[in-house]
């Protein structure tokens, strides 16, 4: 278990992170097209996880916004933006956003990624839903780095993240 804070308030988390150098969970989600997407439909690209609450906040909002523009940059790299929101907001988010160069993924089913990758809240205003973090996979899907953001309403490490890659 690992505890973040929300605007200073303590929150837990259901566990922790994957160990970098260790192998990533699989997991399977939900497209915005409603399709199954799988960790390993992305074998042989790196993967820059990029989890949060929920796209309808400033903070989740604006990583995705950011992971956007670098994704463009980016040489067989995916970025995967997961939250729990229905596939119908990610989807309407994305759209009117002009967000073209991410995944958006949904554990909404049974919060399976959640669990398996340890950052579900487990109690606090946000319980159930994905505490802030970054995990960077290479091409085999080992993870390179990751990052649970301590205060849920900070931004990640972007610097981080895009230079473990």
């Amino acid at each position: 278990m690992a505890t973040v804070t929300l605007k200073g308030n303590k929150i837990n988390t259901s566990g922790k992170l994957p160990e970098v150098g260790t192998k990533a969970p699989e997991f399977t989600l939900t497209g915005t097209d409603l399709s199954s997407k799988s960790l390993s439909d992305f074998s042989g690209s790196k993967v820059v996880l990029n989890i949060f609450p929920s796209v309808d906040t400033g903070t989740c909002a604006q990583s995705v916004r950011t992971f956007n523009k670098e994704a463009s940059n980016l040489e067989n790299t995916k970025v995967v933006c997961i939250s729990r929101d229905l596939p119908f907001a990610q989807g309407r988010f994305c759209g009117a956003e002009g967000i073209e160069n991410v995944v958006s993924l949904s554990d909404y089913k049974d919060g399976s990624f959640g669990k398996a990758y340890g950052l579900d809240f487990v109690d606090g205003p946000l319980e159930a839903l994905h505490s802030r973090c970054i995990v960077v996979l290479d091409e085999n899907g080992v993870v390179k780095h990751t990052e649970q953001v301590n205060e849920t309403v900070d931004e990640p490490n972007y610097k981080a993240a895009l230079e473990a890659l």
